[in-house]
């Protein structure tokens, strides 16, 4: 530890799992102020119990659940430093046109409409403070998409693009903004990108990444962790990949 994030406050969605907790650590461990945030209350309590964080039950594509959520870290510190928009989802492998509507409204809700709620509610904050940091989790779909998770694809090509013009609008206030594309990890999400998790899809899946494995929570945690500290302060708009080569 050498408290890069010390006297920072930070909220992480998805927080209770993956890639999400995995930043969470990273920041606490780095002096952070942590609110875990996730639909799930157990898994939100236990990561936060671990890393002496704030457990908070967010449903990120829910307006008014994203301002209690607000309101919370408000309550809690008075200011909102860092802001991840890690919670995401995705629909199983399948033709793009046997994609249910449901699953589409879903991941868009999950995925797109999330960082909308959380940008209304937390930049202006940040704005007045005319500070701050905020990281979207996007993916190397959204850059070299796979066949059969077309619309997971489109939102995380969305989240890149949203990246972007969110830090060409809010750079005069002192805000940056930038997102991580990671590739497949050993996250509750793999199985659903996989389809099924064998032995032998598996194998097919890494033989697409040069350095031949998964991301990791750790790493996730480590790039986070640069782009939201102030060691990256000259650094908004970027979407880098942490994808063992899988984008080259």
């Amino acid at each position: 530890m050498t408290g890069r994030l010390e006297g920072k406050t930070a909220i992480v969605t998805g927080a209770g799992s993956g890639f999400g907790a995995g930043i969470a650590r990273a920041f606490a461990r780095e002096g952070a102020a942590v609110m875990v945030a996730d639909i799930n209350a157990d898994a939100a309590e236990a990561i936060a119990a671990e890393i002496g964080g704030t457990a908070q039950v967010v449903d990120v594509s829910d307006g008014v659940s994203v301002d209690t959520m607000t309101q919370a870290a408000m309550d809690a510190w008075g200011h909102i430093d860092i802001l991840v928009n890690n919670a995401g989802i995705t629909h199983l492998p399948a033709p793009l046109e046997e994609v249910t509507e449901a699953d589409f409204d879903r991941v868009l809700a999950v995925n797109a409409k999330s960082v909308y709620l959380t940008a209304r509610a937390i930049v202006p904050l940040m704005k007045a403070a005319k500070a701050g940091a905020i990281l979207n989790i996007a993916s190397t779909a959204g850059v070299s998409p796979r066949p059969r998770l077309n619309w997971y694809n489109a939102s995380k090509g969305w989240m890149i693009t949203a990246t972007k013009a969110m830090a060409v609008e809010l750079a005069p206030f002192g805000i940056r903004v930038n997102a991580l594309n990671p590739v497949a990890g050993e996250t509750p999400l793999l199985k659903s990108f996989m389809g099924e998790d064998t032995p032998e899809v598996r194998a097919k899946f890494l033989s697409t990444i040069p350095l031949g494995r998964f991301s990791t929570p750790e790493d996730m945690g480590n790039a986070a962790l640069y782009l939201c500290s102030d060691e990256a302060s000259m650094i908004t708009g970027v979407a880098m990949e942490v994808d063992g080569g899988r984008c080259i």
